[in-house]
């Protein structure tokens, strides 16, 4: 089969570089530089031309704060051109996977894992946008998996990870929230999940929307201790703080954690466990 991946410059195209690297089928990795899919004329073409089979999506407009005021190229990146792919995969009778967010549950006051049939609730541009992505994808009538994940992070780009390992590493002091909930999610662990999906061909009869992150809980404040304490950034002192000491033009989720029943009863699939997933992470960026 000929897969494509969109955004393989970000975190998870990165990481799906390496998990792919001995398939059997044939990889075509693809960023703004090969493919601009905010163009429906080239997206059409390139699925065509290259015989495409599959679309993982992970491009994505995913700076938060910026969307508020950029929301019209937010929604061209989150929701038009994933209505482009969508159609263009649709015409050839292939299959998308597409990335989408715990930030659909945005305006929730809940304390339960979401599960995908809760109903969604964004607050801000970033989830509105990914949100009619989705909304796209059912449009459009193609075969489909949206996999929805949360705080994600990994050795590429930039990400939470990478920013507290600098500031644990020269800060006597740091202050983080503690009211909003979640779960990380290793980058490589998704992109893993996703080739196992291809690889084993657990797709076939299995469309549908979809909920991954790494297991267990946590909150912003608890994930930078474990930074800390991996990287041995003992000097730190690192105190929690009210989301409403950092002001934000955001409402965020205050508890996104993703139920991944359906994940893990439908695909058969392991899902690491955040602490063990974040030390294999540090570990590799220690050794870079």
């Amino acid at each position: 089969m000929n897969i494509l991946v969109t955004g393989a410059n970000g975190q998870l195209g990165n990481e799906m570089r390496i998990v792919a690297a001995q398939s059997k089928d044939h990889y075509l990795f693809t960023d703004i530089a090969e493919l601009d899919i905010t163009n429906a004329e080239e997206v059409s073409r390139f699925v065509q031309s290259e015989g495409i089979d599959i679309v993982v999506n992970c491009a994505a407009y995913t700076n938060v704060d910026a969307a508020e005021t950029d929301e019209e190229r937010a929604a061209l990146i989150n929701a038009t051109a994933v209505e482009y792919l969508a159609q263009a995969v649709k015409n050839v009778g292939g299959l998308l996977i597409h990335i989408s967010t715990d930030y659909v549950f945005g305006g929730l006051n809940n304390n339960t894992p979401c599960s995908e049939d809760l109903p969604v609730s964004p607050t801000g541009a970033y989830g509105r946008t990914k949100l009619n992505g989705e909304r796209a994808i059912a449009r459009s009538g193609c075969r489909s998996i949206i996999l929805r994940t949360a705080w994600l992070y990994s050795e590429f780009g930039k990400n939470f990870v990478k920013t507290m390992l600098a500031l644990t590493a020269t800060k006597p002091q740091l202050n983080v929230v503690f009211d909003q909930v979640g779960t990380p999610t290793y980058a490589y662990d998704l992109a893993k999940a996703i080739y196992e999906i291809i690889d084993k061909r657990l797709f076939i009869h299995s469309e549908g929307i979809y909920h991954y992150s790494n297991e267990g809980v946590c909150s912003w404040y608890d994930f930078t201790k474990m930074i800390a304490f991996y990287s041995r950034h003992d000097a730190c002192e690192i105190n929690p703080c009210h989301s409403s000491e950092f002001p934000s033009p955001v409402v965020r989720p205050s508890y996104s954690v993703l139920d991944k029943t359906k994940f893990k009863t439908t695909f058969g699939l392991h899902v690491p466990y955040w602490t063990d997933s974040l030390q294999r992470c540090i570990h590799n960026l220690e050794k870079q």
